[in-house]
């Protein structure tokens, strides 16, 4: 055995029998399946449902979620293995490589606007079609799919425009599916197939005749929507862009009709955008190297590094790195050459990153590991793990609220087991200038608040009532939130709570705001 290989790898023979890479990293294979199975599950599963999910034996398992949780993409408790927003740096990684979202949101959002209806874009994944960008309509019924949702090409609009590129091999992997699949199981995001949509081949057909595609019910009953592509400036599709309404707003007719003009005319100022010079400044790289072997000598046997560090090479790629060579690769990571060639090796195999001449590019199907499970985290549900975190360490209650006007609105809150302890209720509203939160919130009217970033009240919501409050910016640093820690005046003096509370709080805020910064990249994040 080499030096660093997991004892329970297969034989090289036995790879090679099954036409695996002689040199592929079977321990990045079984922690890639362990994420699949969770997001496949909405992400979260009990250990032993994951273990039947994947197959793998219970060591193997503990010791790959023990990996994953080191790295923030998991998190663990008493019942279940859940996923965890930095779990979407992956996704984020592929989405910032591509551009789309960065380049043509302002688009999309107008279009929606224009036409008052959802407006999507969407990349094809081998015989499937992932969203990468959406903006909906608030209806009763509108689109639910999610960012980096999986859905058959042959049901969808945007599906039927990216197979206009499809060579001979694309469709015999589309038949040999739809045969072992005929009513779409492995398509999680969808209900089972209505009818057999034999005439998909005949609507790409039209595609190219035409230009535009039409799914006319195909995903669900009264979802109708029209799909244009969107061409990169060497001629091949970058993007389809879809417009997506209900039976009971337009026909296909109608929907044709009315909105198709819009539509084209959009997808020609995206492609123009895509065709001027564009310079971004390139995203830090990760350069994990260091903290994977750190981790290695604190953790030992429990910490599988050749797993870490494989997931580490998907976070080479981003914003202004979008095709990189093994050499840029290695320099991004802090990995050494050896290592992550093998990396990319098993990547390519598992199809998360295609090989083209010497350079590398991360595909759509990154976005299968956890995003669509992620992409619509609330803000409370990132708080909620490092609120019971900060309670535990400091005793004492704690809360995140936002400002609701005038007024504060708790969105969550992790409460101490005391005798006499804080209560107050998710979805209390109290007034912002009686509290410390609400003064945090309001920092530009309170000089000195945003001058000493924390604000501190003694008794003036309620008698003998003391708060210690920080602030939680987004990635524009801009305060959206506040989070507190509330105790009773007996247990603490004013000086003990800024002393002993204040660094434990601001540490908090900081590993919030961190996952706040992952989750809103390309998603939006509601409060609650």
């Amino acid at each position: 055995m080499s030096v660093g290989q997991d004892p329970t790898d297969p034989p090289a023979a036995e790879r090679a029998e099954h036409g695996e890479p002689d040199e592929l990293v079977a321990p990045l294979v079984r922690g890639v399946a362990v994420l699949r199975a969770l997001t496949d599950a909405e992400g979260s599963l009990a250990p032993s449902e994951l273990r039947r999910a994947t197959g793998l034996a219970r060591a193997t398992v503990d010791r790959l979620v023990t990996t994953l949780d080191r790295m923030g993409y998991v998190r663990v408790d008493d019942r279940a293995v859940v996923l965890a927003p930095p779990l979407m740096a992956l996704g984020n990684a592929y989405l910032a490589a591509t551009g789309l979202p960065d380049r043509l949101a302002r688009y999309v959002r107008a279009l929606a606007d224009e036409v008052d209806e959802s407006v999507s874009l969407a990349v094809g994944d081998g015989d499937g079609v992932r969203f990468v960008h959406q903006v909906t309509r608030r209806r009763a019924m509108s689109l639910t799919f999610r960012i980096g949702d999986l859905l058959p090409a042959e049901r969808t609009a945007a599906g039927t425009v990216t197979a206009i590129e499809w060579d001979e091999q694309a469709w015999q992997r589309w038949r040999a599916r739809r045969a072992a699949d005929p009513h779409d199981r492995g398509f999680p995001a969808v209900a089972a197939r209505p009818d057999d949509n034999l005439d998909f081949p005949q609507r790409t057909a039209l595609v190219r005749e035409h230009g535009w595609a039409i799914d006319d019910q195909l995903i669900e009953p009264g979802l109708i929507a029209l799909a244009v592509p969107v061409r990169a400036p060497d001629g091949r599709i970058a993007c389809a862009a879809s417009v997506v309404s209900h039976t009971s707003r337009h026909d296909t007719d109608s929907l044709r009709a009315d909105l198709l003009p819009a539509l084209r005319a959009t997808a020609s100022a995206m492609e123009a955008e895509l065709a001027a010079p564009h310079h971004p400044e390139p995203d830090e790289a990760s350069g994990l190297a260091t903290w994977t072997g750190a981790s290695k000598q604190e953790l030992g046997r429990d910490f599988v590094e050749s797993l870490a560090r494989g997931l580490t090479v998907l976070t080479a790629f981003g914003q202004g790195r979008a095709a990189l060579t093994l050499t840029a690769v290695a320099e991004a990571t802090g990995l050494a050459r050896a290592t992550a060639r093998r990396a990319l090796i098993t990547l390519t195999h598992l199809g998360y990153v295609a090989a083209e001449g010497r350079v590398f590019r991360p595909t759509p199907k990154v976005l299968g590991l956890g995003f669509p499970a992620l992409s619509r985290t609330t803000l409370a549900r990132i708080a909620n793990p490092h609120l019971t975190a900060l309670s535990e360490q400091v005793g004492d209650s704690s809360a995140i609220a936002v400002l609701d006007e005038d007024h504060v609105h708790y969105i969550a809150r992790a409460a101490t087991s005391r005798i006499m302890s804080v209560e107050i209720a998710v979805g209390t509203r109290s007034p912002a200038t009686a509290t410390a939160l609400g003064r945090v919130l309001l920092a530009d009217r309170v000089p000195e608040v945003a001058d000493a970033g924390y604000a501190l009240v003694d008794g003036e919501l309620e008698a003998g009532l003391r708060s210690v409050a920080v602030p939680i910016r987004d990635r524009a640093g801009k305060v959206v939130a506040a989070v507190n820690v509330a105790t009773h005046s007996g247990r603490r003096e004013v000086a003990e709570l800024l002393a002993e509370v204040l660094p434990r709080l601001r540490a908090a805020a900081a590993r919030i705001e961190h996952d706040l910064h992952v989750t809103a990249r390309f998603a939006p994040v509601p409060p609650g």
